[in-house]
């Protein structure tokens, strides 16, 4: 079994430290090695597993992304044009495409969560190479290590029906969206610049979206701990991970960078998805650049 930890929470606070110590990390080389493990390409099945309470719009604004992410039916710049910087990682395309849905309401294993409740979870469906399974837990469930160190978290496990690998999310709305939703919430440290306007309406989960983005990119190009990566496997920057903090162009640390903004509800975005949903999504390191990637 092998965990793989989003570190954005973490590297999102180093974007708030001393200007002269933030030079300093921006100035070592951004490269992110292959090594030569298997990466998620061809048609992939994101299963979703709704732990806690969800409410039908909030679902749709989650399906609805994984759904754009291959549709080519939205104006640019796209949720499925941000996602094909994927294509440049060894391999060819991934494209994914919402399965199987269990929505979970009963709060069966508790409000407060560990990582073996997170795997019990999604194990709900079965693992397969060709799947991710995607556990979601609503804001008044604790996991053990959010907002703390992490957001958000991808592994992969083996089980009886094969080898899979799996992703956490959270929605920090009551517990840490100053961290895990930031742009959309004041943040806990550094500049108090104002907070962007949700795209969807909803702080938590346009912050889900965001960490979802992350995790699914990051999942894709390093789905063993032998794909791309910087640093150390146990705690490695990845493909987005990589780019924590930057949306648009001219981001500095604790400003997301210049994106577009709704005329009529004064939201910020920078990607068009399927039925008229707007998206903020990170940057991405793109390895023909070697840099990190931004919509706009």
């Amino acid at each position: 079994m092998a965990f793989n930890y989003n570190f954005a929470t973490l590297a999102f606070l180093l974007c708030f430290l001393a200007p002269s110590f933030a030079a300093l990390v921006q100035e070592q080389p951004l490269v992110l090695k292959y090594h030569n493990g298997i990466l998620l390409k061809g048609n992939i099945t994101v299963n979703l597993i709704w732990y806690g309470k969800f409410t039908p719009i909030q679902r749709s604004i989650i399906v609805d992304f994984v759904n754009s992410l291959n549709s080519k039916g939205a104006p640019l710049p796209s949720t499925s044009l941000w996602w094909k910087t994927t294509e440049k990682y060894r391999g060819g395309s991934s494209s994914l495409s919402v399965g199987h849905q269990i929505v979970h309401e009963e709060y069966t294993l508790g409000k407060i969560l560990k990582s073996r409740h997170l795997i019990a979870l999604a194990s709900k469906t079965h693992f397969a190479v060709s799947s991710i399974n995607v556990v979601l837990t609503a804001k008044d469930v604790v996991v053990d290590g959010f907002c703390m160190s992490r957001c958000g978290t991808h592994g992969s496990t083996k089980s009886g029906s094969g080898r899979g690998t799996y992703i956490w999310v959270g929605n920090s709305d009551l517990q840490c969206p100053g961290q895990c939703a930031w742009p959309f919430h004041q943040p806990i440290y550094g500049p108090q610049t104002p907070p962007l306007i949700a795209p969807n309406g909803d702080v938590g989960v346009d912050g889900m979206v965001i960490n979802l983005a992350t995790l699914l990119a990051n999942t894709v190009t390093n789905p063993f701990n032998s794909g791309y990566f910087q640093g150390p496997p146990t705690a490695p920057l990845e493909a987005v991970s990589a780019c924590t903090g930057q949306f648009g162009s001219g981001s500095y640390p604790g400003y997301p960078g210049r994106v577009l903004v709704d005329k009529v509800t004064g939201a910020s975005f920078n990607a068009y998805g399927v039925n008229g949903r707007k998206y903020m999504l990170p940057a991405m390191w793109d390895p023909q650049s070697s840099a990190c990637k931004t919509l706009v």
